[in-house]
């Protein structure tokens, strides 16, 4: 037996557990993530990051690694008994600040082997075939106590340990779970078809045999098939897709993953205890894959939670900054639950028959969650915003504003052309922005928040924003 100490325990290597230990580390944390698996996921599961998670993995410098490996996709296509019907993207066009108006069709495991790989490389690799036996409160610390006897000493605990929560358990959080009764096939694979491949989603629909067709990396597709009974085969899914595909075929090559699931719907009652364990991802919220909003919510969850913690541990900010996590992520859990849950119902239930136009109507209806760049905290106005991002040059150079977002810190952007002599905390980090070409500094002539100044969080949202005047007063009461 042994007792290590550190400033977070995080349970579940997840890919949201890695993602929170990954930017512990990026904030001169000390993590300890433990796992029962014996390593990071091969194959299956989400198969998307939306244009929200790619602005956010470009901020912690893992944009350039996963971007190669993904698919674009920001199409979906509608077919009806062998007829196009409609193609929609118009809910990405859309979007402001937003450099990648699309998803990257990137399969899960791709997450998780980087994250994997890069907390090897910081010295904090998982601690592998290992579960958690108890936690305990103190007045100032966690003690977890492992399957390996060992003991942990921590500030915090953050439970990602899915949806059967070991963690949530613990604490008899409750998790009331609403099966809509609607299953599930999903099949990765390579096919052969005489349909012709294009890099959309393709929702194909026959009488009410509901089919999707997404586009994965390399030569991998995926098939999501309504099938609404409890056992079937694997011959039975594909039947149902070339039924739905007809007077199209299509046969499976290689299946590199096959498996069903059941809808569930449900929010945990709270996403933390006494501001020392939190919850993220799936151990706190599950719901239907459609829309592609599972893996993005959880990511999103950990980029909300982490800087927070950095926050208390390393600059004793007060622990109500803590309670913000909850108060900002459980509205989004909710909203998601409401989006995919529409989303799922609508193909089995149409008063019309035509499930497949329903479904990509609702999308373009949830466009903001889908594609995360509607997600916001607060009221409506810039604060609780995403910061957009937009093109800006230093000298001749091209760059762009996430570019020099930092998660570790906040950003003050101050876009003007007077030099601005701003006291700041270290934790701050100063960008001024002119609005003409400069010979040293950053520039742009499109900047969309001109004679401002603006206060960004380490997850790119809006704190605070005002006028070049009064710069001083942006900075948080509670952080100072």
């Amino acid at each position: 037996m042994r007792t290590q100490i550190a400033d977070i325990v995080i349970i579940g290597a997840g890919p949201v557990g890695l993602m929170c230990a990954y930017l512990g580390q990026l904030c001169g944390l000390s993590v300890i993530i433990i796992d029962k698996s014996s390593g990071p996921l091969e194959v299956g599961r989400a198969d998307a990051l939306n244009a929200r998670t790619l602005q956010l993995i470009e901020i912690v410098d893992l944009f350039d690694e996963l971007y190669p490996q993904g698919k674009p996709c920001n199409t979906s296509s509608v077919w009806s008994n062998g007829e196009f019907i409609s193609r929609q993207s118009t809910w990405w066009d859309e979007l402001e600040g937003c450099l990648h108006k699309h998803f990257l069709m990137l399969g899960q495991s791709f997450i998780e082997e980087l994250l994997d790989k890069k907390l090897k490389e910081k010295k904090a690799a998982v601690q592998r075939m290992t579960t958690v036996e108890n936690i305990e409160l103190t007045d100032d610390s966690c003690i977890t106590y492992l399957s390996n006897g060992d003991i942990i000493q921590s500030a915090y605990v953050i439970g990602a340990d899915g949806s059967r929560s070991t963690v949530r358990d613990l604490f008899q959080i409750p998790f009331d779970i609403l099966r809509p009764q609607i299953i599930w096939a999903v099949i990765d694979g390579i096919i052969e078809t005489d349909f012709l491949k294009v890099p959309e989603i393709i929702v194909f629909q026959a009488d009410t045999s509901d089919v999707a067709w997404i586009p994965r990396e390399g030569e991998i597709d995926r098939f999501y098939v309504r099938m609404d009974v409890k056992d079937f085969s694997i011959e039975e899914a594909v039947e149902k897709i070339n039924r739905a595909m007809s007077p199209h075929q299509l046969k499976f090559k290689e299946v590199v993953w096959f498996s069903q699931f059941s809808v569930k719907e449900s929010v945990a009652e709270k996403f933390s205890v006494n501001n020392k364990v939190f919850l993220a991802g799936d151990a706190c919220h599950i719901h239907s894959v459609n829309g592609g909003q599972g893996l993005n919510t959880g990511l999103a969850d950990a980029f909300n939670l982490i800087w927070k913690l950095n926050m208390t541990i390393k600059f004793n900010t007060s622990t109500a900054l803590l309670q913000t996590y909850e108060n900002e992520r459980r509205p989004v859990a909710q909203s998601v639950i409401n989006a995919s849950g529409e989303l799922v119902r609508s193909t089995k239930y149409s008063d019309s028959g035509t499930h497949a136009q329903d479904y990509v109507r609702i999308v373009q209806k949830y466009a903001g969650n889908i594609t995360g760049m509607g997600i916001r905290y607060g009221n409506e106005g810039l604060a609780g915003s995403r910061i957009f991002d937009f093109k800006m040059y230093k000298e001749n150079v091209e760059t762009r504003l996430y570019s020099v977002l930092n998660y570790s810190h906040f950003t003050l952007l101050i876009f003007g052309n007077t030099p601005q002599n701003v006291e700041v905390p270290g934790f701050v980090k100063i960008v001024q922005i002119y609005p003409e070409k400069h010979s040293s500094e950053f520039w742009t002539s499109h900047s969309p928040y001109k004679d401002m100044a603006i206060l960004v969080r380490p997850d790119s949202y809006i704190e605070s924003f005002g006028s070049l005047e009064d710069i001083q007063a942006l900075l948080w009461d509670e952080i100072l």
